[in-house]
């Protein structure tokens, strides 16, 4: 059983499935450490790391780079990643860029938009596949709830049918209606992983910049697990004054040379003048 089916027998045993974004080496460890199902080096990583002010000036060689150190960071997790913008236009683009993703580590590729078409043709390459509904925020310029209304619930709805048709084996519902997802999620053979979806998916998605406080953006969806970056700021706060004052660093901080090397040294000294 490959390790998509190991996670996808989670829903079918009404167990949730945890995700959870990571960029590099250290934050992978730990995540696997901490048991997680999926991690998700996602374009996030624009605004997150890289300090881009918008996803789409995400490249495939930035989301390579990521899913690399991610990899070895945890090298037995399962990983989703993201195709960047505007690299998925057609099905030869989307094989493309998803081969590189898959070189790099990725053990399934994600992509933003209700197209069956390109899940069809990734499934059929041996590729994962993870679909991506609701807030798009590669094409949305406003980040606002999607599927308020009947109309944009039921093209959603069917959206999410057409790709599970197409053989994707998981689904992101970002911003939507719990109601929508929760409809979605009983409809579909995917596993649906919510992030402001509500309870009823079968998993969750968080940033963990976000979850742990790296950030000090307020979400709705969200909820902090921890304070990380006031953390970090009070570490390097007190490592600045000790450095002016004088009291870092100490004697056990440093290392003196042998006795007699450093005789030896000195005498070498005292030649040159």
């Amino acid at each position: 059983m490959s390790k998509a089916d190991l996670i996808l027998e989670k829903k079918r045993h009404g167990e949730k499935i945890v995700a959870i974004t990571a960029y590099d080496a250290p934050t992978a460890r730990i995540e696997a450490e901490a048991g997680v199902d999926i991690i998700l080096v996602g374009d996030s990583v624009g605004v997150n790391v890289l300090g881009y002010s918008h996803e789409r000036e995400v490249t495939l060689a930035d989301m390579a780079h990521h899913i690399a150190a991610v990899r070895r960071g945890a090298p037995e997790a399962y990983l989703m990643g993201d195709l960047p913008y505007a690299t998925y236009d057609t099905p030869e683009m989307a094989l493309a860029s998803a081969r590189l993703l898959r070189d790099a580590g990725a053990d399934c590729v994600k992509f933003e938009g209700a197209q069956p078409g390109l899940v069809a043709a990734l499934v059929s390459e041996g590729f994962d596949v993870c679909g991506h509904l609701g807030l798009e925020s590669q094409h949305q310029d406003v980040k606002r709830r999607q599927g308020k209304t009947a109309a944009a619930a039921a093209k959603l709805y069917d959206d999410a049918l057409a790709g599970d048709a197409a053989g994707q084996k998981f689904l992101v519902l970002e911003l939507v209606p719990q109601e929508l997802a929760g409809r979605i999620t009983r409809a579909i053979k995917s596993a649906t992983i919510g992030i402001g979806a509500g309870p009823q998916t079968d998993g969750q998605v968080l940033v963990v910049n976000d979850l742990a406080g790296v950030t000090t953006r307020e979400f709705k969806h969200n909820r902090r697990y921890g304070q990380v970056s006031a953390a970090l700021r009070d570490a390097v706060s007190a490592y600045a004054n000790e450095v002016r004052n004088g009291a870092f660093p100490e004697a056990q901080h440093a290392f003196h040379m042998a006795e007699d090397e450093r005789a030896a040294f000195e005498a070498w000294i005292a030649k040159r003048g």
